[in-house]
């Protein structure tokens, strides 16, 4: 009776150890092969840059998706725990410190909770308006000390580092980028798994809490100032963590590791990816990551696509990728996810037609507009046309007419097979 009385308790916990456990061995077999697959430093950097903003995401999704504070200038805590990373570096090699270098983000984590615990203990005493207020004030004092306390920020320039001279780790020396690879995945791992243990305590319980019901947390005897303080400091040491992982793989910090732009970027990256599961900022850092790096590469305009997405996904979307996956889960589990494939085949397929069009349109407008005189050739898709030619423009406006136009008349069949996969057997329509 004991056993089955344990048995149903795991049940209600969310099943075995095992099953707990299966996306964290998953993780660590996919990021253990990965670089076997993408062999190159490039391949790797970008990679390395991925696990980075993972561990800022997931840290500021402790105060947005979980605490329900707004920050514009959670970069600070990033950026100073990276700024002391760097220091550390000099240090070691300054003074022959007995320093392993993966044991640096520690260093950056720790710095990052002092400030956090610092700024924390006025700006936690109210959310909404005043704690974003605040948190953008101190973003941008901070980022403004960057080129006056040059002692620390190392001015306009910034500071730079040599991870190699640190003493050598089993051997290791850090090198290669392979090697640091695999140093950031192991703290990637680690504090992904420690924040989300953190969000299954009693204090991350109760900043969910705090977040959709403060006054009545405060009713059932909780403080939601001091819940508030210690989600923003575990933030703080995660950012700080992030930082010292950026100050390992770059080993530069600048003014720009501090700035708006940089706390911009993440709130994108975590509402991109969803702020109300734990994955969500994963998906948004893989994403945006590859969105940075990759489509910049091939125009100059990423920028205003990752815009557009942002601004689709807020309006549409609100749970964000993560929200879109899991909006199929009921599907799934009934066993009807086979209905939807062919009405997304005919109504998203055309979609993606439709949005390339329109962006060759948009990409071949700025051609027009900003390459030199008599540069009238160009390369969109891989294909060379001539941009003031009026065949391609014919080409670009009936692919995008015609995908939205097919898109439009698929919409309904793609509701009403929407509603049949999530609509249970016998219940009523």
């Amino acid at each position: 009776m004991s056993d089955t009385a344990s048995n149903n308790g795991t049940a209600r916990r969310g099943g075995s150890p095992l099953g707990a456990a299966t996306p964290w061995i998953v993780s660590i077999i996919i990021l253990a092969i990965i670089p076997s697959v993408f062999t190159s430093n490039s391949a790797i950097t970008i990679m390395n840059q991925m696990a980075i903003t993972i561990v800022f995401a997931l840290a500021y999704n402790m105060l947005l998706g979980q605490g329900g504070m707004l920050s514009f200038g959670h970069a600070v805590y990033m950026g100073v725990g990276g700024f002391m990373c760097v220091h550390i570096m000099n240090y070691v090699e300054d003074y022959s410190l007995p320093l392993p270098l993966p044991v640096l983000p520690l260093f950056g984590g720790l710095f990052g909770l002092g400030l956090a615990t610092i700024v924390g203990s006025f700006s936690t005493r109210k959310a909404g308006t005043v704690f974003a207020m605040i948190s953008l004030g101190v973003g941008e004092l901070i980022a403004a000390c960057s080129v006056i306390i040059v002692a620390f920020f190392g001015g306009e320039e910034g500071v730079s580092g040599d991870r190699t001279y640190g003493l050598p780790f089993f051997g290791i020396e850090f090198l290669h980028q392979i090697e640091v690879y695999y140093l950031i995945a192991f703290w990637l791992l680690l504090s992904a798994l420690l924040m989300f243990l953190y969000s299954r305590t009693p204090i991350g319980r109760m900043a969910n809490a705090v977040r959709d019901n403060p006054e009545r947390a405060e009713f059932l005897g909780y403080s939601a100032r001091w819940v508030r303080f210690f989600s923003f400091c575990a933030s703080g040491f995660f950012a700080g963590i992030a930082g010292g992982l950026f100050a390992i793989n770059y080993e530069i910090l600048t003014e720009e590791n501090l700035n708006l732009v940089q706390s911009g970027s993440i709130l994108l990256i975590t509402f991109l990816g969803g702020v109300g599961y734990f994955f969500g900022p994963i998906i948004g850092a893989v994403v945006f990551t590859l969105l940075q790096t990759v489509l910049s590469l091939e125009t100059e305009l990423w920028q205003l696509y990752v815009g557009a997405l942002f601004v689709a996904t807020v309006m549409y979307f609100p749970g964000g990728l993560a929200g879109i996956l899991m909006m199929h889960m009921p599907a799934i589990r009934m066993g009807k996810a086979g209905l939807l494939v062919m009405p997304y085949i005919k109504t998203v397929l055309p979609a993606i037609i439709g949005t390339l069009g329109l962006a060759a349109l948009i990409e071949t407008i700025f051609h027009i507009r900003h390459a030199a005189t008599g540069d009238e050739e160009m390369t969109l898709f891989w294909t060379t046309f001539n941009s003031h030619s009026v065949l391609p423009w014919l080409v670009m406006i009936l692919v995008t007419v015609t995908g939205f136009w097919l898109t439009r008349r698929n919409l309904p069949e793609l509701r009403r097979a929407w509603h049949e996969a999530n609509t249970i057997e016998g219940s009523p329509s």
